[in-house]
């Protein structure tokens, strides 16, 4: 008779497999015959309970020498702690149960040793989509704009314009930089588009309506730091713009990621100060299918916001004095994530 299990395939976060492996009565991991790690770069950088060594641990028999039936021919086994299908190819020698397979997925897959041994790989076979390290999604086009540092904002706005009101992820380098972006487009009127901020400030009701918004189309533009770039899923999200610079190649990865998924086409735009294109062009060097196209805007479509943008950036001062004041009184704690000196730009 073949052990039973009422569950085939199990998807779970770290931290809620953790609770079931604790709390669970009767929950058993002894069975497992295949384990699957996606983005592995991350859970191998974040501890997340010291789940993996325990997940590993619990995997193995807690009784390997019990026998499989007893004399009148009946299993012993308890139905929530079967054993995972015999396998000579990937099993132990003498052993009852097969060696736990384990799948890896990454687009940034670490090459780090030291955090590569806590998956206790047995001959690992690496599979590559290309044949560099890195690569970007085949329908991507990629496109660079240079632009002042001043006038970023109103590139910014110029590009959303263009672009139509479609569905687009903004993209900043600091959780400061998305709160002073989006409220400085506040002060802007009549804009063409939706947006609304998505970031680690907010609640997490708050996000969630907000990316619900945003699926449902009710909001055209997203702008937000790199918590947008792993885990998220839009249909239809045609474009990707990157406000402040990638500081890695692995970053643009999983940023221009958000679209241009499951064979579909997208766009990823940059924008970038004078000294930064040298240094922008040799990181994507390092990915696939890397080119880069050079844009430009309308001189006149980002003059025509310049009387305004003057009002708005006084504004802008006017409304973070009080935020400022408020968090220096009650003496609110930075995020780990923006604690790094970072120079913030509007």
């Amino acid at each position: 008779m073949e052990p039973q299990t009422k569950v085939d395939i199990l998807v779970a976060t770290p931290g809620r497999l953790m609770d079931h492996i604790n709390m669970t009565k009767g929950f058993s991991l002894e069975h497992l015959q295949y384990l699957v790690v996606d983005e592995t770069d991350r859970m191998l950088r974040e501890a997340y309970q010291s789940w993996l060594p325990t997940v590993i641990q619990f995997t193995r028999s807690t009784n390997q020498n019990h026998p499989w039936r007893d004399t009148a021919g009946q299993t012993l086994l308890h139905p929530l702690t079967t054993n995972r299908r015999s396998g000579v190819e990937r099993g132990f020698k003498g052993k009852c149960y097969p060696r736990l397979a384990k799948i890896v997925c990454s687009a940034t897959l670490t090459q780090d040793p030291s955090k590569l041994s806590q998956l206790e790989l047995h001959h690992p076979l690496l599979l590559n989509s290309g044949k560099k390290r890195y690569r970007i999604p085949t329908k991507l086009e990629s496109y660079k704009l240079i632009c002042t540092t001043n006038l970023k904002p109103l590139c910014l706005i110029v590009l959303l314009q263009e672009l139509h009101g479609e569905k687009c992820l903004v993209f900043t380098s600091s959780v400061e930089s998305s709160h002073r972006l989006s409220t400085l487009l506040g002060f802007f009127e009549d804009l063409p588009f939706k947006f609304s901020e998505f970031s680690r400030l907010q609640r997490e009701s708050t996000r969630r309506k907000t990316l619900a918004d945003f699926k449902e189309g009710k909001i055209d533009v997203l702008i937000g730091t790199d918590i947008m770039a792993r885990g998220i899923h839009i249909d239809g999200l045609k474009y990707v713009i990157n406000y402040d610079m990638p500081p890695y190649v692995k970053t643009y990865i999983h940023r221009a990621g958000r679209t241009a998924r499951a064979g579909e086409s997208g766009s990823c735009f940059t924008l970038l100060r004078k000294h930064e294109v040298k240094t922008f062009d040799k990181m994507l060097k390092k990915a696939d299918d890397s080119s880069c196209s050079l844009r430009s805007l309308p001189d006149e479509s980002i003059e025509t916001f310049r009387p305004v943008f003057s009002s708005a950036l006084k504004k802008l001062e006017e409304s973070l004095e009080p935020e400022a004041s408020k968090k220096s009184k009650s003496g609110d704690k930075i995020p780990k994530s923006s604690k790094r000196k970072r120079t913030i730009q509007t």
